[in-house]
């Protein structure tokens, strides 16, 4: 496997659950080996791991294209799902109490997929990103069904500077009666982002309140770029 548990088991969660509660993200440092993401970003030519390619450009989302796995997942993708969900239910139940929200997350994502499917979200959500020069996504949510996990990952696969130029990720956080604040993030090859997929709770002076998330990467300049999503709620 290209991602042991121990190594998730080694990080430090508290931090990262700090990060998340203050920006809206967090960066797990390699997570995936290169030899891992090749491996990933050589699936993207293939038809029969995928369900479903969307063009960018044909639904107004930007330029670029991407590919839905189907079940079952690619084993990699189906281990990274699994394993990092109940890492990230303890922080997701607690932004939802904070928002006065009435949804609760199980412990295993077995158990939350049971929900999806039950409100009839069928779909795997799971997804492979490929941009060419001149390519880019514009802002957005991964929304998808009336169930929706608060928290996704998105795992860099190709290596900046080398095999691409130009197409950084980028998260906006749209505050009440404010501007939107924008945060670019520094990923290298393997790295992993995790970031809020719509809102998360911010305390403020007359206590917590609500900030709307959205994401998307830059114009690239040049090269190739490949992205792993782990989306943990499945679609219509």
């Amino acid at each position: 496997m290209s991602m042991s548990p121990s190594r998730l088991d080694s990080l430090d969660w508290a931090r990262l659950e700090q990060q998340l509660d203050q920006d809206g993200c967090a960066i797990i440092r390699s997570l995936l080996h290169a030899e891992s993401c090749d491996r990933l970003s050589a699936l993207y030519p293939q038809t029969e791991p995928f369900r479903s390619q969307v063009i960018m450009a044909r639904h107004g989302f930007g330029r670029g294209e991407y590919k839905y796995f189907c079940y079952p997942l690619p084993t990699t993708v189906e281990r990274l799902r699994t394993a990092l969900y109940p890492r990230l239910v303890p922080l997701a139940n607690r932004w939802y109490e904070r928002m006065s929200l009435s949804a609760r997350f199980p412990p295993s994502h077995a158990g939350f997929l049971e929900q999806c499917h039950s409100a009839g979200q069928l779909r795997p959500t799971p997804l492979l990103l490929q941009y060419g020069p001149q390519d880019y996504n514009c802002l957005q949510q991964d929304l998808y069904g009336e169930r929706v996990f608060p928290l996704q990952v998105a795992i860099l696969l190709s290596e900046p500077g080398q095999d691409f130029t130009g197409g950084e990720f980028v998260l906006t956080e749209q505050r009440p009666r404010m501007q939107s604040r924008p945060q670019v993030l520094n990923l290298k090859k393997g790295d992993a982002v995790i970031f809020a997929v719509n809102q998360r709770p911010v305390t403020g002076v007359r206590g917590d309140y609500r900030v709307t998330m959205r994401h998307g990467v830059s114009r690239l300049h040049s090269g190739k770029r490949h992205t792993l999503g782990i989306i943990f709620h499945d679609a219509t």
